[in-house]
């Protein structure tokens, strides 16, 4: 039986305190960043095949069920505001399409050829790279979809959290953070989750920073869609340029972007 799928630590959950639930989720929480500092490596590996990957004009496709499935479109979501990559760049499909993002999709993880036909649907293509996310690892839907990218050349890898899983035998770069038994029983939107959204935020934080995406510590090219970012990129300019907040606003108007201001007051 995988790890993930092990009983419980603890017992009797119904009959403890709020405070006693709470400290014991929190315990075993803080064991989750130590468990993926130890596959670091082979997040390295992944980052690299990553970053290879977009700077040859390929893609980042993830592609999971259930939590895993949401977390790789959340993660994928993130990309443009964050970075001002454009969308499709990184994309995130999820076992069930869009209705799964909100409402469990019956039965939508057991369909091994289903990824492949998601894929498929946005041209994929031998440069383009693969990710399945699968806390399980043995999920079909993830299964099928990397063995098919595989066999076709694309650069696969995954996040799971079980060793020796089926999913981690058909990537080219697996991640394996093994995140042992859950509070409730099975449960792997804990810890497990907890696992693939720092593996995840690694993923493409890292790959964005190797392309060229951040500019010493801030996101220079992140989409000014709301007062809170443009106080934000306001804030850089005053920083970098030493210039006050009137002056900053101004030159983020004219520009539209904290990079294109910083860059016309460097003379490139």
């Amino acid at each position: 039986m995988s790890t993930t799928e092990s009983p419980s630590l603890f017992n009797d959950l119904e009959q403890q305190s709020t405070r006693t639930l709470l400290t014991s989720m929190n315990q075993l929480d803080q064991t989750v960043p130590l468990v993926v500092e130890k596959a670091l490596p082979q997040v390295e590996r992944l980052v690299e095949a990553t970053v290879a990957a977009l700077k040859a004009g390929g893609r980042l496709f993830y592609i999971g069920a259930g939590t895993s499935g949401r977390l790789g479109v959340l993660d994928a979501s993130e990309c443009p505001p964050t970075f001002g990559v454009p969308q499709g760049l990184v994309v995130g499909l999820i076992a069930g399409g869009d209705t799964a993002i909100r409402k469990a999709v019956e039965n939508a993880e057991d369909d091994a050829e289903q990824a492949w036909r998601d894929l498929s649907a946005h041209d994929i293509n031998e440069k383009d790279i693969v990710v399945g996310i699968a806390a399980s690892g043995r999920t079909p839907y993830v299964i099928g979809g990397l063995q098919m990218a595989r066999q076709r050349g694309l650069a696969t890898g995954c996040v799971v959290c079980n060793a020796g899983s089926a999913v981690a035998a058909a990537a080219e770069f697996p991640v394996e953070v093994v995140t042992g038994p859950e509070f409730v029983t099975g449960s792997t939107r804990m810890k497990a989750g907890t696992a693939q959204k720092l593996v995840l935020n690694m993923l493409t934080t890292a790959t964005m920073i190797r392309l060229g995406r951040v500019k010493g510590n801030k996101m220079v090219d992140m989409q000014l869609s709301n007062a809170k970012l443009v106080d934000r990129g306001e804030r850089m300019l005053m920083d970098e340029l030493g210039i006050d907040q009137t002056k900053a606003a101004e030159l983020l108007q004219l520009h539209g972007s904290v990079r294109a201001a910083l860059a016309a007051q460097s003379g490139h």
